[in-house]
């Protein structure tokens, strides 16, 4: 007999038998509550509901840790030997997937995300959806993520997420974020790049945070500290790297902010933007939070650049009372509200002309960082 085919009808039937108990027991409490016994049960019955119910989906589901190690299995696999243990990973936001040109031709290996197990696809334009591993800046090994999977196009913030945890068991050391925003900071323009120095996690203050649910301890601690998520060393390195390569000619600036994140798909309206600027937010965008979030935990070090593509517009919208204006056409209104409105083109168009400058910051980043750690 095939011992696996074998084990197979074993688990089969216990999941049938753990199945059918629970149903039996939502049997019981709905006929307990139809009855007058003075139990406590009835008032509790459609609370235990829910809990049931996850309980029946999940028998037999794998871990996230476990659809981790599936797909790391399946990398290394297929990796050369000169790629089997990659220190850093790069995730590449809207528009900056340009440098992914600047990994080595050789070693290099390329993965669609739909063919590795598990791994979250991406439907957004401007996000490729490959990873790549080979060597950018330095001679060590090193993922990029070319495009990203977002919490707006359905996934779960476990999907959004899975690839840094993926990254973790393949042994990553440091993951260096990019991601396209708007800039609220009155000081920031159009082609600005922003090292995040914190972040505003309204999702997860209202309970959508990837860490809900039970702690996988092979990844970290239950409740990881997040004061210190975007590490200061990392940060300086990347402001020294700038006065190495980006010339005093350049008119693009660096800056340090504070990152909002959003759910979107949507772009913010106008009082959003001013509840997120007064909250002490300089950027605003629909990622990057909840992967550093699993980083963190997972212990890996962060880094992440933020490049604005847009102004955010926080002046009011005109009133339809306002006197001032009562002499004004409704195009002439029209094209008051209209000035400053966000499009994904424009975002894609910044992160185009921004390629160049970004790929060369990280190239140097990356090896004053390795070369630091060595000494």
């Amino acid at each position: 007999m095939d011992a696996g085919k074998n084990n197979e009808d074993i688990f089969a039937l216990l999941k049938a038998i753990r199945c059918w108990n629970l149903l039996l027991s939502i049997s019981l409490i709905a006929s307990i509550s139809k009855s007058k016994l003075p139990v406590h049960v009835p008032r509790l019955f459609p609370y235990h509901l829910p809990y049931i119910f996850q309980r029946i989906q999940n028998m037999g589901k794998q871990s996230i840790f476990q659809q981790a190690q599936e797909a790391c299995a399946y990398l290394r696999e297929r990796l050369p030997a000169e790629l089997q243990k990659p220190r850093f990973a790069i995730i590449c936001g809207s528009g900056l997937g340009g440098l992914a040109s600047s990994v080595s031709e050789s070693p290099r290996a390329e993965f669609e995300y739909g063919s590795i197990p598990h791994f979250p696809t991406s439907t957004v334009p401007g996000h490729i959806g490959k990873l790549v591993f080979g060597i950018l800046g330095t001679d060590i090994p090193g993922i990029l993520m070319v495009g990203r999977s977002h919490y707006y196009e359905g996934h779960t913030v476990d999907q959004v997420t899975f690839p840094v945890r993926l990254f973790k068991l393949l042994g990553i050391e440091m993951i260096i974020v990019t991601n396209a925003s708007g800039g609220l900071n009155p000081e920031y323009e159009v082609g600005d790049i922003v090292v995040l120095s914190d972040h505003i996690f309204l999702a997860g203050l209202a309970g959508i945070h990837p860490l809900r649910g039970p702690n996988e301890e092979e990844f970290g601690v239950r409740f990881p500290a997040l004061s210190d998520a975007y590490d200061i060393g990392l940060r300086r390195t990347i402001h020294h790297a700038w006065g190495k390569v980006i010339g005093a000619e350049n008119k693009r600036r660096l800056h340090e902010g504070v990152y909002a994140f959003v759910g979107g798909p949507s772009y913010e309206t106008r009082a959003e933007c001013r509840l997120l600027r007064q909250l002490g937010a300089d950027l605003v965008g629909m990622s990057t939070v909840p992967e550093i979030i699993v980083a963190r935990h997972c212990g890996i070090k962060v880094l992440a650049l933020s490049l604005v593509t847009n102004k955010a517009v926080l002046a009011p919208v005109p009133r339809g009372d306002d006197r001032l204006l009562e002499h004004s056409t409704v195009e002439e209104l029209d094209t008051i509200v209209e000035e400053g409105k966000a499009t994904h083109e424009e975002v894609l168009e910044a992160g185009r002309l921004a390629a160049v400058d970004v790929q060369t910051l990280v190239q140097q980043a990356l090896v004053d960082i390795f070369a630091a750690a060595e000494n």
